[in-house]
């Protein structure tokens, strides 16, 4: 992995800690996902008109990565009702990196040299269980964001069409699931969701492209400093325990980021 593209990675992933930070105010874990995602799709849509649309063999693509996102969302805003970032967060994001690293060797034979890993604590087991599933759907959209974009004419048509239509899709579910109204209650958290849209949008723009760059494998273990960012966010920020565990967890993601660079 190329420096430039190594450093992208890691500020994205700084801003993929940042952006579900904001799925804890003081607003339903969903409706803050469909603010957010609203946002976003409003912001990629001028940049979606401009590039074009993608070629045919594009869109399965971009409909998978799609129908996963929305098990995400739900799987991840379940586990946020539950329990705190600090452990939803790590477990959701810890776990997806290994088996993207196992499926991207095994599936599309990239070669990947690099190891690190670490435990979580034990808590509520519904939001383990959706914690977990939302880690297997995190798999799931990366491997096929990874070869959508390597498909499509370019990374940026990929991504910018994608966030269009999450937009819409996760808008549309939650005006069928919580009602206009709930919908509208979220108006009042514009700040925080615009905010939230530019850092969700920017980090997951800069994983798309980097996957083109570099193996996707290897991509998804150096996105995994998120989890370290996000420990930070909810000590800091949410005011959340800092437990031994974590500590623990953020040497091993330093010590892991480490053996990636030097590899």
């Amino acid at each position: 992995m190329e420096p430039h593209v190594f450093m992208a990675v890691i500020a994205g992933a700084a801003m993929h800690a940042g952006w579900n930070a904001v799925l804890k105010i003081r607003l339903d874990p969903f409706l803050a996902v469909v603010l957010v995602n609203a946002a976003c799709g409003v912001i990629a849509l001028p940049i979606a008109l401009y590039l074009g649309l993608p070629e045919l063999h594009v869109w399965p693509w971009i409909i998978a990565a799609l129908l996963l996102h929305v098990v995400y969302y739900l799987t991840l805003t379940g586990a946020y009702r539950r329990a705190d970032m600090g452990l939803v967060y790590p477990i959701a994001r810890g776990s997806a990196p290994l088996l993207t690293t196992i499926l991207s060797v095994t599936l599309i034979g990239e070669a990947i040299d690099l190891q690190a890993r670490r435990g979580a604590a034990a808590f509520d087991r519904t939001a383990l269980r959706l914690a977990l599933i939302c880690g297997l759907t995190i798999t799931g959209f990366t491997l096929v964001d990874g070869m959508g974009a390597r498909t499509a004419a370019s990374p940026h048509l990929y991504a910018a069409w994608l966030f269009v239509l999450d937009g819409v899709t996760v808008t549309t579910l939650g005006l069928v699931w919580k009602g206009r109204r709930a919908i509208a209650s979220t108006l009042s958290f514009v700040g925080p969701g615009v905010a939230g849209a530019a850092m969700s949008l920017t980090s997951y723009w800069i994983a798309v492209w980097a996957m083109t760059k570099a193996p996707i494998g290897l991509v998804a273990a150096v996105r995994e400093s998120s989890v370290l960012f996000g420990a930070a966010i909810a000590v800091i920020v949410l005011h959340e325990p800092l437990r031994r565990e974590r500590i623990v967890a953020a040497v091993l993601i330093v010590i892991g980021l480490v053996l990636i660079k030097t590899h």
